[in-house]
């Protein structure tokens, strides 16, 4: 089985610093270490409906910004498929199927769930799509049989969701689905970047972003106004590090090298922060440290941006063909599920011939045979229908489990009179396949 990445961002407006330590710029690194066979990145629309839902073109004008954000920082439509998930319909009809699956409890304990339908202010009005998002989430990652999954941490409890639902799938169907692993950020800062605001979460929705598209005016507003340690009120005040947003910023984002540019009277940002502990060094010295690292980070991805976007039409080809592209992957994945659950109906031509040979016998045989079997319905919960064996003369029984004819493996003679030659049979039973030669009593039909 091939390594395969699914991850995603709802188009619900540009993408920040947050999106893109948590995920983005590792994914660029994923997609050039060659160490994965197949990629897929989705501009996931339908989710972003889910509370979006009057106010549509909200995400239809986003389908690009974030099309742009992902060309700029590296994603490449020839190495990663980059897709939109309104266009891909299999995967609707996985997330109807996992519904079946999961419980509305199960659901209401997802912690990520909560916290968003808490931001959202939702309260009783949940839509159901938003109620559900963690059951497409596994759709969109199991149509194209994901084992890796890079996201923020905030996402952890969704992936935990997508593999409950494959264990479930898989024991009640057969192995069919593949389940993913998370891969969270390796710089812990990275794992959750704060707002600038200093909440425990940049959103799009809390006007607390930088953006990765936003100009260097901009950036530099942004920091300068960044929150920092409210008790650090004088430049000798002794500073707190631990949760400051500045700082955590510093840790995702500065290397040893911005110091020797920016800032050469320290070594390295662990001689800033002892430093800052210890007094004597005021915020706005620090903030403007950051912002040259950060600037140093998004000047790149901003120039190669403004470039991709003289090109519109070719950004959309690009969502057109990847689109196409990840439908394909999903068909068959879908498909495998719906041979899995014996759903497949029109392609199984076992089932159809099977159906096409219920045995017709001779009325009087047929009142023994329907006797025997409302016994052995009562008894091993076998459906009450046979198939008749021209060759072998014989009735063979079906698991109500299972549709395929069983093997004939044994002689047995179940008290209907010897001239209807009914002579082989197998059981299956609730515990297991019966091959011992029993006699059972006729019950007339």
């Amino acid at each position: 089985m091939g390594k395969i990445i699914l991850t995603g961002d709802r188009p619900t407006g540009r993408l920040h610093v947050g999106h893109y330590v948590g995920s983005l710029k590792r994914r660029v690194e994923l997609q050039d270490s060659g160490e994965f066979d197949e990629i897929y990145i989705m501009i996931a629309d339908a989710q972003a409906l889910t509370d979006n839902a009057d106010n549509p073109e909200k995400v239809r004008q986003n389908i690009i910004e974030v099309a742009l954000d992902y060309l700029a920082c590296g994603l490449d439509p020839a190495k990663s498929v980059l897709f939109i998930q309104s266009q891909i319909p299999e995967l609707c009809e996985m997330t109807f199927y996992y519904m079946d699956l999961v419980t509305v409890s199960r659901l209401q304990r997802n912690p990520t769930v909560k916290s968003e339908i808490q931001m959202r202010n939702f309260e009783a009005s949940i839509p159901v799509g938003f109620f559900t998002y963690p059951i497409s989430q596994a759709a969109d990652i199991t149509a194209f049989k994901a084992t890796t999954v890079p996201v923020g941490e905030d996402q952890a409890p969704m992936i935990e969701q997508t593999r409950e639902i494959v264990h479930k799938f898989n024991s009640v169907y057969g192995d069919t689905l593949v389940e993913p692993d998370i891969l969270l950020p390796d710089n812990k800062a990275c794992l959750r970047l704060p707002g600038i605001d200093g909440k425990a979460k940049m959103s799009k929705s809390l006007g607390n972003c930088i953006y990765l598209s936003d100009t260097e005016a901009e950036v530099k507003k942004k920091i300068m106004s960044m929150f920092t340690d409210p008790n650090h009120l004088r430049v000798e005040d002794p500073g707190q590090v631990e949760g400051n947003p500045v700082f955590i910023y510093l840790d995702a984002f500065c290397r040893d090298g911005h110091f020797a540019e920016y800032l050469p009277d320290y070594k390295n940002l662990d001689e800033l922060k002892a430093h800052y502990m210890r007094g004597g060094l005021g915020d706005v010295k620090v903030k403007k440290f950051l912002n040259n690292v950060l600037q140093d980070e998004l000047r790149p991805i901003r120039e190669r941006r403004k470039e991709i976007a003289q090109d519109i039409p070719a950004v959309y080809q690009i969502l057109e063909e990847g689109s196409r592209n990840a439908k394909a992957k999903a068909a068959e994945t879908l498909a495998e599920m719906k041979r899995a659950m014996k759903i497949n109906y029109f392609e199984d031509k076992e089932l159809i011939a099977f159906h096409k040979d219920i045995i017709r016998i001779h009325k009087t045989h047929k009142e023994f045979l329907t006797g025997s079997l409302k016994y052995l319905y009562a008894e091993y919960n076998v459906i009450g229908y046979g198939r008749f064996n021209k060759e072998a003369q014989s009735v063979i029984l079906v698991n109500n489990n299972d549709y395929e004819v069983t093997k004939e493996v044994s002689v047995w003679y179940l008290g209907i009179p010897k001239e209807c030659v009914l002579n082989c049979l197998m059981l299956t039973t609730s515990e297991g396949y019966s091959t011992e030669p029993k006699q059972y009593p006729v019950i007339s039909g």
